[in-house]
């Protein structure tokens, strides 16, 4: 099993299995579900886990933060549960209120294709830079092609939002494109600007016909989704494979363009009127307001009520002004992060936040923000401030944004007109976003944080008298473990597995077993026990959950080679006998012996230490739990 599908299998149990889930999908860093009863879901272990950077309830969606790789938890969550099958979804469950819904329906729609609209997005922005900078022309081979494919997306973006609206409405995705596909025929698109008639009745086509419209086809798919289910009621099974489609075609193709569209044209031409009238009041307040708050809003998932804003006011101006008032929020906290990283003398909070310096770069804010700043408090306030300051600045400058992508430093050469080579708004927004990052590490220096060092833990380990009780222990702020093999320690990084030697499942040691009998480390609860014996799980009287895994890949062997003594559920005392394996048969069947020992819930513990044994005894002390 890989690591991506430990980590999807954890997250599903944890938030019910799939009989809790009516839906999933997932964007740059979010596996964002919708959950019938969120009461079911085990938030504080996830909380625990250590894959997952923390649990989000917002925007009626349940989001799990995983980080840059949850595209690859995604697939492996879908490829190995129920959830990708057709009809998996479901809309039963509560709904919220009227803003989650809204919410929930815009995130499930645009998360699918997010990634390739921006890359799509930044492709456009570097060749309106290439063309500025002569190093190509707009007649050129290259230049034709890579546009092509750069707005392609954007010129054809309903039939996309078809398909993704469709499996969000629980109707027939085909259907639902091919409903798209009409409003963006070249027919329908050469009438752009005039008026045809329907049987008598006038069809309004719009100034830009429907390319890279947004609301009228999901609001038209939402009405298909009942047109549908209409006609699969009364059209007789044996019919319906062609009469369905075909009734759906006849009513929702006039109905569509003689209704939804000029509706979905107007509710999008009111939207962008209304941010353009707030944005037209103060610019400079509005990228304050933008600027300071973003990432309050990305905690909750507010933020995707903001795209369509976004996409109307390209489609309808030709331009944006809302993304880059943004760029310095998200660089800000990198600044903050950045500082933190000089300050700090904690070795693993360096690591992590100079990575989410990087990442922010990128766009990539939620490893920064749930593991270095937020956490911190302070930080993340200096982040808002300069994210606000220089927000406002952006604003005063009227920065303007030409396509759609993430919010990332390769934004700017979007912010580039196709039309000139004025680059005044590139510098502009450099110069908002240097603010932001100097003022977010500058006041990190100024307002402090409370640095926990990893000192505290070495002292509580030096002091230890091996000669002390379990009670003693505990007063000291330690959990001993008994070691629950014979044999000699490997540590963990030497394991030939990533899902142990990397840490994801916690931290611990192994030990390569001279005797295939398997004991409790500590007194607790049997919490997990496989059929094929090959992996225990004990959750301590203390809270502690160790998970004991014999050998490598041993799953395979399918229990051949393992006695199970006790059963899941069980109460255990330090010492018991679990499990005895035929170490010889396990190297026979090719698999190594070598056996993990880990503390599935380490992020709950300043640390887990060993004692530095080469050779154990079942029953030795051998792992210190600091408390």
């Amino acid at each position: 099993m890989s690591k991506n599908q430990e980590i999807a299998a954890r997250v599903l149990t944890l938030v019910g299995g799939e009989e809790n889930v009516n839906s999933v999908v997932h964007c740059a860093t979010r596996l964002r579900f919708n959950l019938k009863d969120e009461e079911k879901a085990d938030t504080a272990k996830l909380n625990q886990d250590p894959d997952v950077i923390q649990v989000v309830r917002s925007g009626g969606q349940y989001q799990v933060v995983i980080g840059s790789h949850v595209s690859d938890v995604y697939k492996e969550l879908m490829e190995h549960s129920g959830l990708g099958d057709e009809g998996s979804s479901s809309n039963e469950g509560p709904k919220g209120n009227i803003f989650n819904q809204l919410i929930d329906i815009i995130s499930s729609i645009f998360t699918p294709f997010l990634g390739a609209m921006a890359g799509a997005g930044v492709l456009k922005g570097f060749l309106t830079l290439a063309v500025a900078m002569n190093w190509l022309t707009a007649e050129s081979g290259v230049y034709t092609v890579l546009f092509a494919i750069g707005d392609g997306i954007f010129t054809f973006l309903p039939i996309l939002l078809a398909f993704t609206a469709a499996k969000k409405f629980n109707t027939n995705q085909f259907l639902a494109v091919c409903l798209a596909m009409a409003l963006v025929h070249p027919s329908i698109t050469a009438l752009a600007g005039t008026t045809l008639s329907f049987a008598g009745i006038p069809v309004i086509i719009g100034a830009s016909a429907y390319t890279s419209s947004v609301i009228p086809i999901i609001l038209a798919v939402y009405v298909q989704s009942f047109v549908e289910r209409f006609f699969k009621k009364i059209v007789p099974s044996f019919l319906q494979i062609i009469c369905v489609p075909l009734g759906v075609f006849l009513v929702m193709a006039p109905v569509t363009f003689i209704v939804i569209g000029p509706i979905g044209t107007i509710l999008g031409d009111l939207l962008g009127k209304g941010y353009d009238g707030i944005y037209g009041l103060s610019p400079m307040l509005a990228g304050a307001v933008m600027g300071g708050l973003w990432q309050v809003f990305v905690m909750f998932g507010m933020h995707w009520g903001f795209v369509p804003i976004m996409l109307v006011n390209l489609t309808t101006n030709g331009a944006d002004t809302m993304v880059p008032m943004l760029l310095p929020a998200v660089l800000a906290q990198g600044g903050a992060a950045l500082a933190v990283f000089f300050m700090t003398k904690n070795v693993k909070l360096k690591g992590l936040a100079l990575s989410s310096t990087i990442t922010s770069i990128f766009g990539i804010t939620e490893p920064t923000v749930y593991g270095v700043t937020l956490p911190l408090k302070k930080p993340f306030i200096a982040a808002c401030i300069g994210g606000a300051v220089g927000g406002a600045f952006i604003g005063f400058s009227h920065v303007q944004n030409y396509v759609f992508g993430l919010v990332s430093m390769l934004s700017l050469p979007g912010f580039i007109p196709a039309d000139s080579k004025d680059t005044s708004g590139v510098i502009a927004a450099l110069i908002g976003t240097g603010i932001a990052v100097v003022i977010a590490f500058v006041l990190t220096f100024v307002l402090k944080f409370d640095d926990k060092t990893e000192d505290a833990e070495l002292d509580a380990l030096s002091n230890d008298d091996n000669n002390t009780s379990k009670q003693s222990n505990e007063k000291n702020d330690k959990i001993i473990l008994a070691s629950p093999l014979t044999g000699t320690t490997v540590p963990l990084n030497k394991v030939e597995d990533q899902v142990f030697s990397s840490g994801a499942l916690g931290k611990g040691i192994a030990i390569e077993p001279t005797i295939g009998e398997l004991y409790a480390p500590a007194d607790g609860e049997i919490s997990t026990l496989f059929p094929t014996g090959h992996a225990v799980g004990i959750t301590t009287v203390d809270g502690a959950e160790i998970l004991m895994h014999i050998g490598m890949d041993t799953v395979e062997m399918e229990g051949d080679g393992f006695e199970l003594i006790a059963k899941q559920g069980d109460k255990v005392k330090q010492g018991d006998l679990l499990v005895k394996f035929d170490i010889e048969k396990i190297k026979a069947a090719g698999h190594p012996t070598v056996t993990p020992i880990v503390v599935t819930n380490s992020t709950n513990y300043l640390d887990v230490l060993d004692m530095d044994q080469t050779d154990v005894l079942h029953g030795e002390d051998f792992l210190a739990i600091v408390r």
